[in-house]
């Protein structure tokens, strides 16, 4: 028995996720100077604030390594910061600041706009079909799909 890599599709489908955030990352690394991870830290923040890094570790699956750096690294630049919880005084909550917002508005219309491009390949039917097989692959595999639906 063997394997046809390129047709495996966890195979396939982890090769194209690397392309599309490689392509992505030129977009906000270029122009703005953030990386992947910072980029997720960002986009996270964007659907609903405040949140915490173990929220945004889940939300992404990006090791929690990574989002600690990225974190860092966002506070020092003055993009986001740590709001206490006002539940748990333990946990610590991170939003975005007004320059961060600033920043992750500028960058969403580009971000879409690639997103347009790399898509614009397939149908309307297709892209349908692909969004609704994505969700369904997200759901069997328990990743959190709403984040107004999920509590840190």
């Amino acid at each position: 028995m063997s394997i046809d890599l390129l047709r495996f599709i966890p195979f396939r489908l982890n090769r194209l996720a690397t392309e599309v955030s490689r392509d992505l990352a030129g977009v906000y690394s270029e122009q703005f100077g953030i990386d992947i991870t910072e980029w997720r830290v960002l986009a996270t923040l964007g659907m609903r604030e405040p949140r915490s890094a173990q929220f945004i570790v889940r939300c992404t699956r990006t090791h929690k390594t990574r989002i600690s750096r990225a974190v860092s690294r966002l506070i020092e630049l003055g993009l986001i910061e740590r709001a206490g919880n006002g539940d748990d005084r333990r946990e610590v909550q991170l939003k975005m600041t007004p320059k961060g917002r600033a920043l992750y508005d500028e960058m969403v219309p580009l971000v879409l706009e690639r997103e347009r491009q790399v898509l614009a390949c397939l149908s309307e039917d297709e892209l349908r079909g692909l969004t609704l097989a994505l969700d369904k692959l997200e759901q069997a595999l328990d990743l959190i799909q709403d984040p107004d639906h999920v509590h840190d």
